[in-house]
């Protein structure tokens, strides 16, 4: 059994920290975790044997925990909050040279009245390599139901702690700074973004759309960071991954077209082309419901496949051990150990001038060459977000938020005229197949809503290429913050 210790307003977990006395038998002992969430495969740890099941505060010396618990309020406040009670069975496997336990887990999480099943297998390479570990990660994933799992029982004590059932996870900020390397700098985004992904995997199950939605953000997030790194990820294993996150976004895609029409069209209904009754509105709502709830279906049963079970694993080994940390060709090898300062500037840079230089005449883009202006701000503002810990004076962080609050609105309006473009050739298409079936006066009704939908989107245009040439032109007197 292991008691995690903390005060009433949860100092330490506030400071990334946990304290925990695990009993084994007679055997006391205390550890301290630090770790800032964005850690995948490690974290730091400092462990001490105690003669008791309560921590003992002299032993927090040279550990992050000892600068808070000197403070005397902190210290007098410690208390227990919640317990983990866990039969474990470990065995040890030899893969390749390399000695790797596997420790079954089965108990609970308890907090007061309140209890959560806990049941984890865990991996811990104890000698040899990590590709071994992984490899071994990747046939349990193809022999059994298990999915990669980051958020430990820590944090999973502190959401029980607070009444939190799973919830959408947003990103978070990256913790850069500017001495790091750009491979260390990457590992650092890409470890964030795959923790945004594996947070949001059962809120999607569960079928909340925003789940999917924040999925989805989080797999462009990381294809934005491949693209901005893309000299140091030059290598067969990086176009593997690549592959595997266009298949995902595939198959994410759909429902969230049809969460975005569905919308569109209980907007159009209030309109007064829509006929008194409301039925042609009704008749489409209708089927464009049933599609939706099948593409939601179509995303839940990606992630619930074995597909998507060894891309998680096969991601963070290329995010740890990838073949493009350790490549021979000059260039990458280059790149790796570049200061981060200097390559962040250099991409921000060159981006901002594309945007400045192609937002100039948006109005006459075609949707192909808009499309195109759209995925480069949402690249630079995603490189924007990244980059923050790099530029971190004071005068950078006041250009760095003049930046983000500009291009964000850019971004809004280039993303509502790729989807006006979308949904006008969805309902058309919508409208054409309802024209071509015999089915009398609802099927009638459901073209007449479809071409309507169609023509309104179409009218959207124009005031939302006004609100995107206002966007650009605020945007382009912004300074550089790098």
């Amino acid at each position: 059994m292991s008691v995690y210790f903390d005060t009433d307003k949860l100092r330490l977990h506030k400071h990334g920290l946990t304290l925990r006395v695990r009993r084994d038998g007679e055997r006391r002992v205390q550890t301290v975790k630090a770790g800032n969430g964005q850690a995948v495969t490690t974290r730091g740890e400092w462990e001490r044997k105690v003669r008791s099941d309560q921590p003992d505060l002299q032993a927090v010396h040279g550990t992050p925990a000892e600068r808070l618990l000197r403070k005397k309020k902190i210290r007098g406040s410690i208390k227990p909050i919640f317990e983990t009670r866990v039969m474990r069975t470990t065995c040890p496997v030899k893969v390749g040279r390399s000695l790797i336990e596997v420790a079954f887990d089965q108990g609970e999480i308890a907090a007061g009245d309140a209890s959560a099943p806990l049941s984890e297998v865990e991996l811990e390479l104890k000698r040899g390599e990590p590709s071994d570990l992984f490899r071994l990660a990747r046939t349990i994933a193809h022999k059994a139901p298990l999915e990669l799992a980051l958020v430990s029982k820590a944090e999973r004590g502190y959401r029980l702690v607070a009444g939190e059932e799973a919830a959408p996870s947003k990103a978070v900020a990256v913790a850069l700074a500017p001495d790091m390397s750009s491979a260390q700098a990457f590992q650092a985004i890409a470890r964030a973004c795959l923790r945004q992904l594996t947070d949001n995997v059962p809120v999607l199950r569960q079928g909340d759309p925003e789940g999917l939605h924040q999925a989805r953000v989080s797999v462009r997030r990381l294809r934005a960071a491949m693209s901005l790194f893309t000299e140091l990820l030059r290598d067969d294993g990086t176009q593997a991954i690549k592959n595997e996150l266009k298949w995902i976004m595939g198959e994410f895609g759909p429902a969230r077209e049809m969460d975005i029409l569905t919308s569109r069209l209980a907007k159009a209904s209030q309109s007064q082309l829509w006929s008194p009754n409301g039925a042609p509105m009704a008749a489409l709502g209708k089927e464009l419901e049933a599609k939706r709830r099948r593409a939601f279906q179509r995303a839940q049963a990606a992630v619930a496949s074995t597909r998507f079970r060894v891309l998680l694993i096969d991601l963070t080994a290329w995010i740890e051990a990838g073949e493009w940390l350790r490549s021979n060709d000059p260039m990458m090898q280059a790149e790796c150990v570049r200061s981060i300062s200097e390559f962040a500037a250099e991409q921000l840079d060159r981006r901002w001038k594309k945007i400045r230089k192609r937002g100039r005449k948006l109005r006459e883009l075609d949707p192909r060459r808009r499309h195109k202006l759209r995925i480069q701000v949402k690249k630079t503002r995603y490189a924007g977000e990244f980059f923050a810990g790099v530029f971190a004076s004071r005068k950078a962080n006041r250009r760095r938020k003049t930046f983000l609050r500009t291009i964000e609105p850019l971004q809004d309006c280039l993303g509502d005229l790729n989807d006006i473009v979308v949904d006008r050739e969805l309902a058309a298409k919508l409208a054409a197949r309802q024209k071509r079936k015999r089915g009398g006066d609802q099927t009638a009704q459901r073209a007449f809503a479809a071409g309507e939908l169609a023509g309104q989107e179409e009218a959207r245009m124009d005031g939302v290429l006004t609100a995107a040439e206002e966007s650009y032109a605020r945007f382009a007197r912004v300074k550089p913050f790098w």
